[in-house]
């Protein structure tokens, strides 16, 4: 098991503030070029989201803020050029959103060192139970607080694979491709059958 090689007796208290120094620490990064940490993560959520996904509506979800919260993120991510927002041209009452020349280079660039430094001190072993760890404590809050896990498109029940890199979402009744799929998605259903 991970951290198996440490011999502390955890309490819950000890788990909790371990858990909360970790969160503090990588939030404390976040204050970085301008951007405070919640700016990143919506910028981060953009470049992973699919086309369905990059909505204020998706964004709201998958910060778990309010829905004025993600407004003024979104107010300050526009005035510093970084997104963009686009009428749907097939249903003109939703707005996508979508990262500019200037937001794709901002993330090139990189704002996660601290994240990647720390889950490089871990054996590859090691680095795939945390993330199941923390993806599974993650989807079993959300499931209890009504919050949506998202995931990969590939991943999902109503995915269906094609040939040369075209898919379907039997879910949206939709054409996808193969960028399409490997990105997350806000009505992804995982396929794998949980015991």
């Amino acid at each position: 098991m991970v951290f198996s090689r440490y011999s502390i007796r955890m309490t819950v208290n000890y788990e909790i503030d371990l858990l909360s120094r970790f969160a503090r620490i990588l939030a404390a990064q976040g204050y970085d070029r301008g951007l405070q940490p919640v700016q990143w993560q919506a910028l981060r959520f953009l470049e992973a989201a699919n086309r369905f996904s990059r909505t204020a509506k998706g964004l709201t979800a998958w910060l778990g803020q309010t829905k004025g919260s993600v407004s003024q993120t979104l107010i300050a991510l526009e005035g510093k050029k970084l997104i963009a927002r686009e009428t749907d041209n097939a249903d003109a009452r939703v707005v996508r959103l979508n990262l500019t020349q200037a937001g794709r280079a901002l993330l090139a660039d990189g704002q996660t060192s601290l994240p990647r430094r720390m889950l490089s001190h871990l054996s590859s072993g090691d680095q795939a139970l945390f993330v199941g760890f923390v993806e599974a404590m993650l989807r079993t809050e959300l499931s209890k607080s009504g919050g949506r896990p998202f995931g990969l498109c590939s991943d999902c029940r109503h995915f269906r694979s094609g040939t040369a890199g075209q898919h379907y979402c039997a879910l949206l009744r939709v054409q996808l491709n193969e960028l399409d799929s490997q990105k997350i998605c806000i009505e992804q259903e995982s396929s794998h059958v949980e015991a």
